[in-house]
C-alpha cells in the first residue's frame, strides 16, 4: 500500500518521496525513528494533491514544519509523514499588512516585518519552529503571543478544502488554539503598526538577549518542555525547586540554564527523553501537588507509554 502511495505521489507530483526516512534528521531534539512514507511537497498544490492521494490510500497523515516542539518515538510514525518547510514559503508586505505561509520560520517572518518598520512580531525573535506551528499552539515569548495581531487564516479543512477563517473564528488560550488537529493551515495575515526602528530594534534587542541568557541556546532542544501552570508558577521554577535542574536519564538531561528545557546531550533516545519528562511531572506532582501539561507534542508512541502524560 505504502510502495503504490509513493508512485502515485511521485507520478501526481514534483514532491520528494522517500520511505522510512529516519526523522532524527528532521528534528530540532535530533531524536526520532522512521516515517513510514515521508514527502516534502514542492508547492501548495502538491500539498493537497498528496494530503488527498493519502486519504484515498486510508493512510494517517501527519504534517511537521521545522521538526521543533517535537518528540518522535524511536519506533517512528506509521503512515504518511508531509514536511512543509519547503513548500509554503512565501511572505508580501503590503503598507502594515503581512501575509506569510505556514512553512516560513518565525525568525524569518519577524525580520522581515521589522524591515518595513511594522510592530508587533519582535518579542517572538527566537522561538522556534514555522508559523504553522506557532498557530496551533498560539505561541509566543516575552509577553507576546502570535495571535495578537492575527487577521485571517487560510487552512486546508477535513474535506481537503480551502478555507479561510477570520480570528474572531478561532479560539486562542495560553499555548492552545481551537484548530482541529484534521486540518492543516496554509498561510496568515497579520496587520501590524509603523512605529520608529529605534523601539522595534529595542524590544527586538530585548527579546534576544533574555533568550540568551536564559535558554541552552549550544544544545538539541526542542524549546520549553511543559506549559507554564499559572502565572504564578512556572514550569521551570517548578522543576527548578524539585531539584532536578542538571538530572538526566540516558542522553537526555534538564538543563542547568533553564529546567523546562530538556536537552540531547548528543546521543539521547526519545525513550530517554520520555522517561525523562515523566521524572519531572511526576515529581513536580509530588512536591508541589501541581499538575503539568506538555507543551512538546508528542508522535508515534503508543498510549501505553503516554497514557500519566
Amino acid at each position: 500500500m505504502i510502495e503504490s502511495l509513493k508512485q502515485k505521489i511521485i507520478g501526481a507530483t514534483n514532491a520528494t518521496v522517500s520511505v522510512n526516512e529516519i526523522m532524527q534528521k528532521h528534528t530540532t531534539y535530533g531524536i526520532g525513528g522512521p516515517a513510514e512514507l515521508f514527502v516534502l511537497p514542492s508547492n501548495k498544490q502538491d500539498l493537497i494533491d498528496i494530503v488527498r492521494l493519502s486519504k484515498e490510500h486510508k493512510q494517517t497523515v501527519t504534517i511537521i514544519g521545522s521538526g521543533s516542539n517535537l518528540l518522535i518515538s524511536d519506533h517512528g510514525i506509521k503512515g504518511v509523514v508531509i514536511s512543509i518547510k519547503h513548500c509554503l514559503r512565501t511572505i508580501n508586505i503590503d503598507v502594515d499588512k503581512i501575509y506569510v505561509e505556514c512553512g516560513i520560520m518565525l525568525g524569518k517572518m519577524v525580520k522581515e516585518s521589522m524591515k518595513h518598520d511594522l510592530k508587533g512580531l519582535e518579542n517572538l525573535i527566537g522561538v522556534p519552529g514555522t508559523l504553522g506551528g506557532a498557530l496551533m499552539m498560539n505561541a509566543g515569548a516575552w509577553g507576546g503571543e502570535i495571535s495578537e495581531n492575527l487577521e485571517t487564516v487560510e487552512l486546508l479543512n477535513e474535506r481537503n478544502e480551502i478555507q479561510v477563517l477570520s480570528k474572531a473564528d478561532i479560539d486562542f488560550s495560553y499555548r492552545s488554539s481551537s484548530f482541529s488537529k484534521d486540518i492543516i493551515l496554509l498561510s496568515a495575515t497579520f496587520k501590524l503598526k509603523k512605529s520608529p526602528k529605534e523601539i522595534i530594534q529595542d524590544n527586538f534587542d530585548l527579546a534576544k538577549l533574555g533568550r540568551k541568557n536564559t535558554q541552552p541556546l549550544n544544545y538539541r532542544s526542542a524549546g520549553s518542555v511543559f506549559k507554564n501552570p499559572s502565572t504564578k508558577h512556572s514550569a521551570g521554577m517548578l522543576i527548578d525547586q524539585s531539584g532536578l535542574k542538571g538530572f538526566s536519564i540516558g542522553g537526555a538531561k534538564i538543563s542547568n540554564k533553564h529546567a523546562n528545557f530538556f536537552v540531547n546531550n548528543g546521543n539521547a533516545k526519545a525513550d530517554d527523553m520520555l522517561s525523562l519528562i515523566k521524572k519531572a511531572k511526576n515529581t513536580v506532582k509530588e512536591k508541589f501537588d501541581i499538575e503539568l501539561n506538555l507543551e512538546v507534542k508528542l508522535l508515534g508512541f503508543n498510549a501505553e507509554e503516554i497514557d500519566e502524560l
